[in-house]
This record gives C-alpha cells, structure tokens and sequence, in this order.
C-alpha cells in the first residue's frame, strides 16, 4: 500500500514567522501534535511539535510577571524553535516505509513531499493503524487463527482449503517468520462471521491436522465502550 492513498492531503501548516503562542493554539484546537513549517512557495523547511513548544515555553518557575512572560512569550517566532533536520516521505513509497522511518526516529507522524520538496501531505501514526485495521479485515471477520507451518511453497493454500471445505469465507491472511521457529513461518487467517458450533468443529478439524498456536474471537462491537473505570481515591 502507497502512502498516497492514506496521507492526509488536507494540511494544517504555518510559516516561518508564525508566533509560537498562535502555533499553540492551533495545535490546541486542531488536537493536533505537530505543524509542518513552508515558505511561501509552499517547499518544507521545517516542522515543530508539541514538545518544542513545551520546551520553548517559561518555565512555571520563572521570576518573571505575567507582562515580562506575555512579551517574552510573543518574541519567539516558529523558525526560533523549528527543527530542519526533517524525516519525510515520498507518496510513491509505501505505508511500511513509513512506519519503518517513524519507529527508527521515534516521531509520530511524516510530511509528504514531492520531487520538488513541497509539502502535499502528511502521514500518521493513526493512519498506519487504520492501514493495520484495513489489511487485517478485523471488521469483516471477527475469528483469527495462528498457526506454526512448515516454511515451504503450498503450506498455507493446503491449511486455507481445509478452512474453505467448510464453507467459511476467509477474509485475510498475513504471514511471517519472526518469532517463528527455524525452518517454520507463523501464518495468521482471519475468517468471517461463523456459527459457534460449526466454529468449534472447525478449531478441532485444524488441531487435528495442524499446530494451531491459538483461535481467537475479537469482539469488535465492544471497541466505542471498552473502558476502565478506576474510582477515585
């Protein structure tokens, strides 16, 4: 999957000379953690986030009064406290590059830039997960399976027909050998919506014939109420 067909293309971004107080309050109301900085030809220069802002901010501490902190505070311009050692991405270049460039430099989101360096969008880490929710069909099939196959052309079809010779429609599978033993690959097939006893048939039919390492039923409808309620002391 390319980033372009999941970037936002619809992005909130400041100049050079913005105020830090009105980059904050963008931020606030947007509930945003980061703005991309462009020039007036719209090429990316910079970006500040939310912990440059902090960092840039008075300390509590300060001895200064409010009027010396509102002065103070109403200097500093968004090219004083911007990074321009930038991390980005190219919209030809797919989702999993990005997830790779946000892990290694530990930020949570990427500008998108093109040829030329100017900004036309940017990638998230809420965007990687919907990309995660997408390629999984967690919202089409709510039972996963994970088996322990043989690392060998035809192991996965011959597990995916068992599964279809009882009429279950299968809705993704994913495959990978990290954490899976030498010689071995861990596969993962999500199902569609199946009937608890023709699912327990199922789970013992594959045991039977494969090392299943788990079945798992995920309860999508609980996702909007799933909470704990600590009381407070």
């Amino acid at each position: 999957m390319l980033v372009k067909g999941w970037m936002n293309t619809d992005v909130i971004t400041v100049a050079e000379d913005t105020a830090m107080m009105k980059a904050s309050i963008i931020m606030k109301d947007e509930k945003i953690r980061s703005l991309p900085v462009v020039d007036k030809r719209g090429k990316l220069v910079g970006i500040v986030t939310d912990r440059d802002l902090r960092t840039a901010s008075p300390s509590k501490a300060t001895s200064l009064d409010i009027q010396e902190l509102n002065y103070l505070i109403s200097t500093i311009k968004i090219k004083d406290i911007m990074s321009t050692d930038l991390v980005f991405i190219r919209p030809d270049e797919t989702v999993e590059f990005a997830a790779i460039l946000m892990l290694e430099n530990k930020i949570s989101s990427l500008p998108v830039i093109n040829g030329k360096d100017a900004l036309i969008g940017i990638i998230t880490q809420t965007d990687i997960f919907r990309v995660l929710v997408n390629i999984t069909g967690i919202c089409a099939g709510d039972v996963q399976f994970a088996f322990s196959l043989k690392d060998r052309p035809g192991s996965i079809k011959e597990v995916a027909d068992e599964i279809r010779s009882f009429g279950i429609r299968i809705v993704s599978i994913l495959s990978t050998r990290e954490q899976a033993e030498e010689g071995r690959h861990n596969v993962y097939i999500r199902i569609g919506s199946v009937a608890q006893e023709k699912l327990r048939a199922l789970v013992k039919h594959l045991e039977d014939k494969f090392i299943v390492l788990y079945s798992s039923r995920d309860l999508t409808e609980e996702a909007e109420k799933r909470r704990i309620r600590v009381p407070r002391q």
